[in-house]
């Protein structure tokens, strides 16, 4: 139901005057209990009206004036009484000269929102489209030619007051079967669309009527950049604009029927029956999303003057159309059994032209033969190569019928140098097949091999690198390194036992030791995939994760009073001596900063205990007022003072509820948010404030210690010089004297403060003086709001959204106490998602226990990727 409402109307229907009758009580009781009133009732049933109250339905309703009368709904006119829809004809005047807007003012006179006269609306498109092709402004005077061609259109519109086109469209109430059908076609100059309803009654009875239509106009392509769009083009977007107005029919009408799809153009027909991945661009976009919305439908092709879209695409004549049979319910065959239908298929591809099939060439390379299995055994090039040696050894034996030739004992330099060689044959056989051909036969490789450059020569049967050192005086190896295929498992081997063999070595040095023997392609980048895997290498220089700059939080940028919602810190320890010639005693600085105006407090405590830090909280509260929030990391003062706070609160609590006195009194808890441990970022507020503090005490005390008295006037004397720093970025104009700090906020505000009316709009001379007093907090506000509030929009830091850390993953967890190799190993097994869906906070699990930290506190431990064919062998590996 909800479906048949557009705007404040109502258009829905139902099978039987008893269903219709029910359906408007429940909805006059649905509205009316809303404060609504549904008026202007109009059915083609009788008996369906007296259900409505009389000073409900439609006026003509009421008279019953006329045998037929008309009923606007939505820009259509209904026939009650015939139950079928109407054209308004529009009326134009004698509006001379004719000029594009006049003409653009006429098409949208024609309101036809079902397309059923769409091939007469088609042919104002096209002449408007025309008028856009010469190139016309809006205000131009059309040609003579133009004009009469226009004026005719006009007086032609009148036909539309002659057609009727019937409302139900399967005509009768006992349907058996219902489907339907969809046609498309397109011009060089149009394309369209129609669906028809097919219906079969109990009797056998065949009826079809057009449902809906659709057209658009051919792209005007009339430069290099956008060029005249081919007919086969045309006709699958033609397709494409059928499946759009079958998916719009499909949610509007809401029943679950057989329905079929038919273009009479034998290439479209053929795209549609292929994979999208054959097409180009153009061609495969289109495709996918046709089979998507059309996945239930089946698709035919149908002679090309036998498809009733064909006139869509042309455009037709009031008069003409009137009496079209083909467009208002289909060809004659959809009125016939199936087996009388077009045969759904199409001519084969050999028969249609190939240069108009725009397939795609796909190229891909192709591994001739997969990598050797004995390479996927172990992840060691030591134990492959010796487990070859034997493998080998175990052969040569075999063979021996003499035992002195045997071999026993370990494994000779000989044999292992022999399996090394073997295992570069087996790995160079197959990436280099082609190169071997080449230089057995011509000496030298093709122009297009990527062993070009290094002059490749052929010795026992293994490919080494020519070069131009055959005369210097190095050893064989180093003249004429083996060469090794790149992305394959030896070459990763060779190169992770050469950087292990020489202590976790760098690229740079990796790559000019294995190169003394072997010639690995593209080994730069080999090698610093293999230093970047290399667990230890990463724990000796691990990096920590980042992650976007999060937003802030809501208690940073809502306006309130300085302090309600505070952040607290400690610093120290620093010194003071209790009387003359004294010994010093240690003391701390807790720093109280509010988090909206970033006014600081500053109180001294004696010591770290829960009772100390809550003595300072009480003499803040006394001076500051009462927070409602209080931000702080996890030291365990915070946490003890917490626990005693909520004792506090349940007690006060207990007694509201015990002692009708203290009934009206407001609740004294003050709510704890605490960050992630060991996550200093979090509280970027309160830290700046604190390096802020420790500078101008290094500053003015150096290294000496004050009596407590003298201390405490310092500290005093710092907490004024915080709250004397700017905001907002120091004007250039000589006329602005000051600029706006935390110290605005705090003068002029009492401990409880009454809220005040605002005074914005009123002149200062009219108003008295306390009046001007709140005048100017409020524009210090307002300053906050445009001047500070908008400097915090840019990210300083972090300012690209990264991968997230994924649960399992193992870590290490950053402790700015211990060298990076003592740091502890763990998983994660909790994340924490923020708004934005990005994660910053996880929790570890390692043998000490589980920790909650900050991603900028854990370092991801690489995993070992097996590159290239290394990878899809170990999948094809599990998969056998």
């Amino acid at each position: 139901m909800g479906k048949d409402f557009y705007m404040d109307d109502l258009l829905t229907g139902t099978n039987t005057a008893e269903e219709g009758q029910a359906l408007i009580q429940q909805l006059l009781q649905l509205t009316q209990s809303a404060g609504l009133q549904l008026r202007k009732w109009a059915s083609n049933s009788k008996e369906i009206l007296q259900a409505v109250p009389e000073n409900l339905r439609n006026e003509r309703t009421l008279l019953d004036i006329e045998p037929s009368s008309l009923v606007k709904t939505l820009g259509l006119q209904w026939d009650t009484h015939a139950d079928e829809f109407r054209f308004e004809v529009p009326q134009h005047g004698n509006s001379l000269p004719i000029t594009k807007r006049i003409v653009l003012s006429d098409i949208a006179r024609l309101f036809d929102p079902l397309g059923l006269v769409g091939p007469v609306v088609v042919q104002a498109k096209l002449f408007m489209q025309e008028l856009w092709r010469e190139g016309k402004a809006w205000d131009d005077e059309l040609n003579d030619s133009a004009q009469r061609k226009w004026i005719e259109f006009r007086d032609n519109l009148e036909g539309l007051g002659k057609l009727s086109v019937p409302r139900w469209v399967t005509a009768t109430s006992s349907v058996v079967s219902l489907e339907l059908h969809g046609f498309c076609d397109a011009s060089t100059h149009a394309y369209g669309a129609c669906i028809y309803v097919r219906a079969v009654s109990t009797n056998g009875d065949i009826f079809t009527n057009l449902l809906t239509a659709k057209s658009k106009v051919a792209p005007l392509g009339n430069s290099m950049r956008n060029p005249t769009v081919c007919l086969p083009r045309l006709e699958l977007s033609a397709a494409l604009l059928l499946s759009h107005l079958f998916e719009k029919v499909e949610s509007s009408v809401n029943l679950q029927v057989k329905c079929f799809f038919w273009t009479d153009s034998t290439i479209v027909y053929y795209w549609l029956s292929s994979s999208p991945s054959r097409w180009k661009t153009f061609v495969a976009n289109r495709v996918s999303e046709i089979q998507q919305l059309t996945a239930r439908g089946i698709w035919g092709h149908v002679p090309g003057l036998e498809n009733p879209a064909d006139v869509v695409s042309r455009g037709m004549s009031p008069e003409e159309l009137k009496d079209f049979t083909a467009w208002w319910n289909g060809p004659d065959w959809l009125r016939q059994p199936s087996r009388f239908w077009p045969s759904i298929s199409a001519p084969v591809h050999h028969e249609l032209p190939p240069d108009q099939l725009e397939e795609r060439s796909i190229a891909l390379p192709v591994q001739l033969l997969p990598p050797n299995e004995l390479f996927l055994l172990y992840s060691s090039f030591t134990k492959l190569l010796r487990i070859s040696a034997l493998i080998r050894r175990f052969i040569h034996n075999l063979k021996s019928r003499d035992r002195e030739e045997r071999r026993n004992g370990p494994i000779t330099t000989a044999e292992l140098r022999e399996a090394t060689e073997n295992l570069v044959r087996i790995a160079q056989e197959e990436r280099f097949t082609q190169d071997f051909k080449d230089i057995s036969g011509d000496g030298q490789v093709k122009k297009n091999s990527r062993l070009k450059a290094l002059s490749p020569l052929i010795a026992n049967d293994i490919l080494r690198v020519g070069g131009r050192l055959r005369n210097a005086p190095v050893t064989y190896n180093q003249r004429h390194p083996m060469i090794l295929p790149d992305r394959h498992p030896l070459t990763e081997l060779i190169l992770r036992f050469y950087h292990l063999n020489l202590l976790h070595a760098g690229p740079q040095l990796m790559t000019a030791a294995v190169r003394e023997r072997f010639w690995p392609l593209r080994v730069r980048n080999l090698a610093r995939q293999v230093v970047h895997s290399c667990i230890k290498c990463f724990r000796c220089k691990p990096e920590v994760m980042e992650q976007l700059m999060g937003e802030l939080p809501s208690e940073r940028v809502t306006p309130t009073f300085p302090f309600l919602r505070t952040g607290v810190d400690y610093c120290g320890p620093f010194h003071y001596r209790p009387i003359q010639r004294g010994t010093p005693v240690k003391c701390y600085i807790a720093i109280f900063v509010c988090l909206v105006t970033k006014a600081a407090h500053v109180e001294c405590v004696t010591d770290l205990s829960s009772q100390a830090f809550i003595a300072a909280l009480r003499r803040f509260v006394a001076r500051r007022g009462r927070p409602e929030l209080i931000e702080c990391d996890n030291a365990l003062n915070f946490r003890g003072a917490k626990r005693e706070l909520d004792e506090l609160t349940r007690l006060f609590e207990t007694q509201q509820h015990q002692h009708l006195v203290t009934s009206s009194c407001a609740n004294d808890g003050i709510a704890f948010k605490f960050i992630p441990p060991r996550s200093p970022n979090f509280g970027g507020l309160w830290e700046a404030a604190v390096k802020s503090l420790k500078k101008h005490l290094r500053s003015t005390l150096g290294n000496v210690i004050l009596y407590l008295d003298s201390f405490l006037t310092l500290i005093t004397q710092i907490e004024s010089c915080l709250n004397s720093r700017p905001l907002t970025q120091l004007s250039a104009d000589p006329n602005d004297l000051e600029v706006l700090t935390p110290g605005h906020f705090l003068v002029h505000r009492p401990l409880v403060a009454v809220p005040e009316p605002s005074l914005e709009g009123i002149p200062m001379n009219r108003l008295d003086r306390w009046q001007q007093t709140q005048e100017y907090v409020r524009r210090i506000w307002k300053q906050w709001q445009t001047d500070y509030l908008s400097g915090l929009q840019p990210r300083t830091r972090w300012t690209q959204r990264r991968d997230n850390v994924k649960l399992d993953t193992m870590v290490l967890l950053k402790d700015e106490n211990l060298p990076p190799l003592k740091w502890r190993l763990g998983r994660v097994t909790q994340i924490f998602r923020g708004d934005d869906n990005n994660i910053r906070v996880v929790t570890v699990r390692t043998k000490d226990g589980e920790f909650r930290r900050s991603i900028t506190k854990i370092c991801v431990l690489p995993t070992y990727q097996p590159s290239g064919d290394l990878a899809s062998s170990a999948n094809l590996q599990e998969g056998n």
